[in-house]
């Protein structure tokens, strides 16, 4: 218990700890759809009021918590290198780990929120450690066209990994709006910021749309709703993934399946779920996971948010573990899940109606 409480101490000094260098971003002009996310100019809003809970409330939490069971599993070898791209139509989808997803489709290269560090926190040595190692090398990623980010947190925006793909891929990179100068100032500046419901252009056929997500965004003292958090909708003529990013249940899921339709594929989080009392205004459980499934008609979902660090209460397997069960206990028809292991690709048949639960368990290069 002693050492439970040093790791949550060191992961609430990782989150409230960073400091901002303030710069006011421009933010790029693309097609956009009416409406945004609300504010009041200073801070953003969740469609759902946001519950906030005070600093000592989180620490007594943090002192008092006991947490599901959790293994180093470091030493997992990695998936075999994915395919350099794939053509139009079609989509290939490989779980990295936590939210870092490579989604190719229609000869582009995307990666969703990134994170290949040791630690996520201000310094390489403060913060939750890895208890997964990524499912793909860095050196075995294809050329990366576009990365997006959902939010600023720590295990959503790893600097580190963001910089050294912008000297290695020199990718397109999305993130909310006033986001842009944490990115310009480690030397970043191919950088578009997206508020909700805004578009942007990446090639002749896919487009990157920031959508809403009920979440919030803090990454140093003071600074909390002052960046915008979102999910994201990658579209393009053969269907669209929707990346859900860090996001509770709420309104939203319903408003990005009656304005796009089912997807082709949605990106759901799972873990960081208990305690419910405190997570749930901002992270979805397995059950509320199978049922924004239900509700976008996704044709294919893969959870993701799990396994990775240690941030909520439930244990390393419990997300996938509450998932299946879940999915066995409600009634046909049911949601079609693709269970992934770190490091499998995932490749989109054309909608066919069917509703099954898939468990992925090798990787096609």
């Amino acid at each position: 218990m002693e050492m439970s409480c040093k790791r949550s101490v060191s992961a609430a000094v990782a989150i409230m700890s960073a400091s901002l260098f303030v710069i006011e971003p421009a933010i790029a002009q693309s097609d956009r759809a009416t409406g945004g996310a609300p504010t009041d100019g200073q801070r953003f809003f969740d469609l759902v009021p946001f519950e906030e809970h005070g600093f000592g409330t989180i620490l007594k939490w943090m002192f008092k918590r006991e947490t599901g069971v959790w293994q180093d599993r470091t030493s997992v070898p990695p998936g075999p290198a994915p395919v350099t791209s794939v053509g139009q139509g079609e989509l290939r989808v490989t779980l990295i780990g936590h939210a870092s997803v490579l989604v190719q489709m229609d000869g582009i290269n995307i990666l969703t929120d990134p994170v290949f560090s040791d630690r996520i926190g201000p310094f390489s040595w403060l913060g939750p450690r890895r208890m997964r190692a990524p499912g793909l090398r860095f050196e075995d990623l294809p050329p990366i066209d576009v990365v997006i980010v959902s939010h600023n947190h720590y295990d959503h925006m790893d600097m580190p990994t963001l910089v050294r793909l912008n000297a290695t891929h020199h990718p397109r990179f999305f993130v909310g709006l006033k986001n842009a100068p944490l990115l310009k100032n480690a030397g970043i500046d191919n950088v578009t910021e997206l508020d909700w419901w805004q578009s942007s252009g990446v090639s002749e056929t896919v487009k990157v749309i920031g959508v809403p997500a009920q979440h919030w965004s803090k990454r140093g003292w003071g600074d909390d709703f002052t960046m915008l958090w979102l999910g994201y909708v990658l579209m393009s003529p053969s269907g669209y993934v929707y990346f859900a990013g860090d996001t509770g249940w709420g309104p939203h899921i319903e408003m990005i399946a009656d304005r796009f339709g089912p997807p082709r594929v949605a990106l759901l989080p799972i873990g960081a779920f208990r305690p419910r009392w405190i997570m749930q205004r901002a992270h979805m459980s397995p059950p509320e996971a199978v049922d924004a499934a239900i509700v976008l008609r996704a044709r294919a979902t893969i959870p993701m948010h799990y396994g990775t660090f240690r941030l909520g209460d439930d244990g390393q397997d419990e997300p996938l573990n509450v998932l299946q069960h879940y999915l066995q206990e409600i009634a046909e028809p049911k949601p079609r899940f693709v269970l992934l292991d770190f490091g499998t690709g995932f490749v989109a048949p054309a909608f066919t109606g069917t509703s099954t639960v898939l468990r992925e368990e090798q990787a096609s290069p």
